[in-house]
């Protein structure tokens, strides 16, 4: 019997939507490893330093993938130490315990690390520029992880949602069911990603990372479009299927695009999150499938109702 390429897995955030994700598509693939554990907030709290310490320590993986992350991008303007706590200085820990035990990391940051104005795809080299707090405190996760200085790989991606957990999916499909009109945003240009997207490149790259390639990477779906242009495809595609779902049909009748101005938030968002893969591929051969067919399989997961 093959030995497993990894003896003992760590996952964080499993009730997160990449966590979730990638619990699953590891739990599918169980030849991967020989033991696979999974923790969530209640298990292990990210803003304290020394129960990541104690955790990593106790559990001796070779692997620690973390997904887990402070995500509420307009609550991170009024609540920045607790966003730097978890995005900058938990993944900083997690990489020197992963290094004391000679384990590799799998971190996960964001496209919010730009500043937004370029013109084309973001690659990894381009200037960080972020505009937020939240963006700011994954930047500084980043670094610390670098500064460290163990086999590592970050991978930035953008617009996340997935059948699971709370996201731009399921708010556009409960508002849509309410309201005739939706008024969305279309001047923020980005690749919608799905967290079954995610977690099977992810799948890919474990299986051909030898620890010798260590750095950011780029992860979403091929790509891109507007939230404004996300949302109508989410209706669309959900049309498309109701006749062979049991789901509640929309109420909605008109999406109305409307600029950022219109729509403030507390955090600034960065007007282009165009990410280019092509180092992900050059390296690891790993394309993600175009956004739109992500789409229409995570509406396929989605429950009935």
């Amino acid at each position: 019997m093959q030995s497993p390429l990894y003896k003992k897995i760590l996952l964080t955030g499993v009730n997160g939507q990449v966590g979730h994700a990638l619990q699953q598509a590891l739990t599918n693939n169980p030849a991967l490893y020989g033991e696979l554990v999974c923790l969530d907030r209640s298990m292990l709290d990210l803003s304290n330093p020394q129960a990541i310490r104690d955790a990593v320590q106790t559990i001796q993986p070779d692997l620690i993938i973390n997904p887990a992350a402070y995500t509420a991008v307009d609550k991170a303007e009024s609540e920045p130490e607790l966003a730097y706590a978890i995005n900058a200085v938990a993944p900083g820990v997690l990489a020197e315990e992963a290094a004391k035990l000679g384990a590799k990391l799998i971190h996960f940051s964001t496209d919010y690390v730009y500043a937004g104005n370029k013109v084309g795809a973001y690659v990894e080299a381009d200037a960080t520029a972020p505009l937020s707090v939240y963006g700011r405190s994954k930047l500084a996760g980043e670094e610390a992880i670098r500064a460290v200085g163990l086999p590592s790989l970050i991978f930035r991606t953008s617009w996340v949602y997935g059948a699971y957990g709370k996201n731009f999916l399921h708010t556009i499909l409960r508002l849509a069911k309410e309201r005739d009109q939706l008024r969305i945003v279309a001047d923020q240009a980005g690749a919608p990603t799905s967290s079954f997207s995610i977690a099977q490149a992810v799948l890919q790259v474990l299986v051909r990372w030898d620890g010798e390639r260590s750095g950011v990477y780029h992860l979403v779906n091929a790509g891109h479009t507007t939230w404004h242009g996300f949302a109508t495809a989410i209706v669309d595609a959900y049309t498309q299927l109701l006749p062979a779902h049991h789901w509640q049909p929309l109420k909605v009748a008109n999406i109305e695009p409307i600029t950022t101005a219109e729509y403030p938030t507390p955090a600034a968002r960065p007007a282009n999150s165009y990410l280019d893969c092509s180092k992900l591929s050059t390296d690891f051969s790993v394309q993600l499938p175009d956004w739109r067919d992500a789409l229409m399989a995570e509406l396929q997961a989605l429950p009935s109702g």
